[in-house]
């Protein structure tokens, strides 16, 4: 899609009428073909990715066996993979859209489009993915994801989840040295991180091998959860022996690894072989769209001139007239009453804020939305071992069998971080009516599991950013110093479209971009540097938000024009239901459901 058509229309709509009301009368048998093809093929995922299992809470019955073992992160692993992703594509396509009804047609589409566009990694550069180009970073591998996962995925309520914990640490071991041989090897090619981020992998390394094996948080999770449990057992001594002997070890040989890695500066993808064609790639797979990085970048030019003249305005009236924007930012964000204590009792606070918050919006759903969902959702603190390294927050979703509920994580390193007046937005971009509102939905819809579980960044993050402008509408934000918060958060992810073109198309260095966010958006500069590390090596990503962004709302305007009086913001609100979609397809389903409610 051309940058003229997404800013401006929404493109060729579809001769297929995708919304409920015009939908062609169902096929069964081609549809119950397609449907069985999708669950197959996701079973065969499932059957080589135990830790999906598991995050999905599937590891149960016949599956049971899946809660003792990790994933293969071997290279062998990435060809067979690529092979069967492959084979996917073909037997899908082998089902002649025409035969389907229009929501075949619209599962089928969207499945070949994720499908497609997650092979382009591993097949056209042997990578494993244009997004994330490096085995081995400072939020990427099995040492930066598989603790986490052991801690707040693996159930522990019997003796056997406890015996399956100790053979996933052993495992734990072999995913590290897999890992380590396919840097080792990617390597050879030219693809390293920056050096900045091997440092920081370096840290968290040595903060993982640190402390003696009986006191570190992989033992000690499975020893307090146990206990909690109540499930009988020497487990301190069993997974500290395991640890000691395999773990560490393996540990010791990714650290001496990662520290004789070539060294680069450079920040982004365009210093890697074939560097320019990865970014060209991994844009389009975040964003969903054929943007240039070029057009993008002047997008975000734009976007950030418009957002903060708003600022500028509400700044002013609150008596801040000197310095820019992000100066007064800057200025608010040091204000003793706008931090909590630097403290374990300040974080506390802080995470109780917050739960009162995403309460009080709850509260409010109903106002425009029909039946909104109110499953649980639990905040946490980024775990220290992985808070260099890790975002300043994000969101997993809850298991299938809702026995594991979802958790919404804010990185409190510093609470300096986090001024109150910023924390609004976050919640109702993490929580409600952002993230968790819109996955609660897909996890209850009636779809083949590989299509209710697609995902799309441009689309989700794009409805997150949009649920945050929709809790202003519901007076979620107390004041103007809030609404400066919600504001600075629009202004956070145009900015984003700025360095991150800026970083691995123009070959801005990281300090750049740093300056860029601390003097634009007014983020302390701790805050501002993490943000820009994971930009560069996640490339595109920090794109998906706010074009996801001026999708929904230019959806929505649209579909406002169309109804006009009749248009109701609850039923907007369904094309929920209909899955995440690639943008062109989301813009495609509303006008079809606006035009349905017609008549």
């Amino acid at each position: 899609m051309d940058r003229r058509q997404f800013l401006s229309s929404t493109g060729a709509i579809s001769v297929l009428a995708l919304a409920p009301a015009g939908l062609k009368a169902a096929q069964p048998d081609a549809d119950a073909a397609l449907n069985a093809l999708l669950d197959a093929i996701f079973q065969e995922n499932m059957d080589d990715s135990p830790e999906s299992v598991t995050q999905l809470g599937l590891d149960n019955g016949k599956r049971a066996a899946a809660k003792g073992k990790l994933d293969d992160r071997s290279l062998a692993a990435r060809t067979t993979d690529l092979a069967r992703t492959r084979s996917a594509i073909a037997r899908i396509e082998a089902i002649e859209a025409n035969s389907l009804s229009d929501a075949g047609k619209l599962n089928r589409e969207v499945v070949l489009y994720s499908l497609r566009s997650g092979i382009v990694g591993p097949e056209k550069f042997a990578i494993g993915s244009t997004i994330r180009p490096y085995r081995i970073f400072q939020q990427g591998g099995a040492y930066f994801s598989v603790p986490d996962f052991l801690n707040s995925a693996h159930t522990l309520q019997t003796s056997a989840d406890a015996e399956a914990y100790c053979a996933r640490l052993a495992g734990f071991a072999v995913a590290l040295d897999q890992d380590s041989e396919a840097q080792r090897e990617e390597a050879s090619r030219g693809y390293v991180a920056p050096d900045f981020a091997l440092d920081l992998t370096i840290g968290q390394l040595q903060a993982l091998r640190g402390k003696p094996a009986a006191d570190s948080g992989l033992v000690r999770s499975l020893v307090n959860r146990a206990k909690t449990a109540g499930i009988a057992g020497d487990w301190a001594a069993k997974a500290a022996a395991i640890v000691d002997a395999q773990v560490y070890p393996a540990l010791d040989r990714q650290i001496a690894l990662v520290k004789a890695l070539p060294r680069r500066p450079e920040a982004g993808e365009w210093a890697l072989p074939h560097g320019e064609a990865i970014y060209a790639d991994a844009l389009r797979a975040a964003t969903t769209t054929a943007f240039t990085p070029d057009e993008v970048h002047k997008l975000g030019l734009q976007q950030v001139a418009e957002i903060s003249a708003e600022l500028d305005t509400i700044l002013k009236a609150q008596g801040m007239t000197k310095g820019s924007v992000g100066a007064r930012l800057t200025a608010l964000n040091a204000l003793p009453a706008q931090l909590y204590a630097d403290t374990a009792a300040g974080r506390i606070a802080l995470i109780e804020g917050l739960n009162v918050g995403v309460a009080a919006m709850q509260a409010k759903l109903g106002r425009v939305f029909l039946n909104p969902p109110a499953e649980p959702l639990e905040i946490r603190a980024v775990p220290a071992e992985i808070q260099d390294g890790a975002s300043n927050g994000y969101y997993r979703r809850a298991s299938l069998d809702g026995k594991r509920p979802a958790i919404y994580f804010i990185n409190l390193k510093s609470v300096g971080d986090w001024p109150k007046y910023t924390l609004p937005s976050l919640s109702y971009h993490e929580g409600v009516p952002g993230h968790h509102l819109q996955l609660s939905i897909v996890q209850k819809l009636d779809t083949p599991l590989l299509r209710r579980l697609s995902f799309f960044s441009a689309y989700s993050e794009g409805w997150a950013l949009y649920a945050e402008q929709l809790a202003k509408e519901l007076g979620g934000y107390a004041n103007p110093i809030e609404r400066a918060g919600y504001l600075q958060s629009f202004l956070f992810r145009a900015a984003r479209l700025v360095v991150d073109t800026g970083i691995h198309a123009k070959r801005w260095t990281r300090e750049q971009g740093t300056d860029y966010f601390v003097d634009v958006v007014g983020f302390a500069r701790p805050r501002s540097q993490r943000e820009i590390e994971r930009y560069c090596t996640q490339a595109g990503q920090a794109c998906s938000y706010k074009l996801g962004h001026i999708s929904w709302t230019r959806a929505r305007t649209k579909a406002q024009a169309t109804l006009g009086d009749r248009f109701d913001i609850k039923q907007f609100h369904e094309v929920l239901r209909e899955g995440a979609v690639p943008l062109t397809i989301l813009e495609r389903l509303v006008e079809a459901r606006a035009k349905a409610q017609l008549g």
